[in-house]
């Protein structure tokens, strides 16, 4: 089959297609038939070695994926013929920019009815980081106050959108020519991080979703007993003893497989509730491309990977 590879750390350059053993399904797993892959921000910090999550390589890229089961391993969930998506492995490689991904049963769901795998692929990493900090985390309800960095963004246009799910009042953070687009996905608020400091223009939040390693700053905004959600600095105790010191909650999150919080996701997309935006596709042998575009930090939604 073909996948993406890579031998070492480096520009989008290091990414190889090549031809390897398809994988076989284990007992409780399924082997997948690849119609999409998302591209992440994350896969490009692995990729460069600015964030060496798997070591050094080689290895295969990418987590995202949707596509349909070609075979089901004893006692997995789904049936050949089933579509399906998920990340499946995260944080451990999965080689997901392939022609065939085996994965635990468990890791993934069933795909949104309403989407083609394109749109699908766009969803897992980016709408469970967001489900994860909201709704497990923070647990958002209706009337919270809940402000969303970087909105236009892969997490954050989910983010967004799932807030306002959980009948919160959203207020985005982004740039001047995103706000129609935040404004669509349904924020109340928009406010032009680029010329209006958050600090001064809001107060007494109960939850911020912070994907901008503003943690600190973040902090002054909320309300007593309000949770700041921080993906970047999940890791950062100084700032989770900060934050706790003042009264606050700390939530850090690291994005996990989950298929039942992709299923509830997935039901919100059909029922139009949730849309996955994708900026832009390229086919697997391009993948070079999609990584210069996401690390570029100018992609509104997501970035797809095609697979014939």
């Amino acid at each position: 089959m073909r996948a993406v590879v890579q031998n070492s750390f480096g520009g989008p350059e290091v990414l190889e297609t090549v031809d390897i053993d398809r994988p076989k399904p284990l007992g409780g797993e399924v082997l997948i038939r690849v119609r999409a892959s998302g591209v992440n921000p994350v896969d490009v910090a692995v990729r460069s070695g600015a964030y060496p999550l798997l070591g050094e390589p080689a290895f295969g890229v990418g987590w995202d994926i949707s596509g349909v089961v070609e075979e089901a391993g004893p006692g997995a969930r789904f049936k050949v013929g089933d579509e399906v998506f998920g990340m499946p492995f995260f944080p451990r490689a999965a080689t997901g920019y392939a022609e065939y991904v085996a994965a635990p049963s468990r890791q993934v769901a069933r795909k949104p009815a309403s989407i083609d795998h394109v749109q699908a692929a766009a969803v897992p990493l980016a709408a469970l980081t967001a489900w994860q900090g909201l709704v497990d985390a923070a647990q958002v309800k209706a009337g919270d106050r809940v402000l969303i960095h970087r909105a236009a963004g892969g997490v954050g246009h989910f983010a967004v959108q799932i807030a306002k799910a959980r009948g919160a009042h959203v207020i985005a953070l982004a740039s001047e020519a995103r706000h129609e687009f935040v404004r669509g996905l349904g924020a109340d608020e928009v406010i032009d991080y680029r010329v209006t400091d958050f600090t001064d223009a809001v107060r007494d939040l109960d939850v911020v979703f912070d994907s901008s390693a503003e943690g600190a700053r973040s902090l002054s905004v909320l309300r007593p007993g309000g949770t700041l959600v921080s993906i970047m600095e999940h890791w950062n105790a100084e700032l989770a003893a900060e934050v706790e010191a003042a009264g606050r909650h700390f939530a850090g999150v690291s994005v996990e497989p989950d298929y039942a919080s992709l299923e509830a996701i997935a039901a919100l997309i059909d029922a139009g509730r949730i849309r996955p935006h994708v900026q832009e596709t390229f086919p697997l042998e391009e993948a070079g491309k999609a990584h210069e575009l996401v690390g570029s930090g100018r992609v509104q939604g997501k970035i797809v990977l095609t697979v014939r």
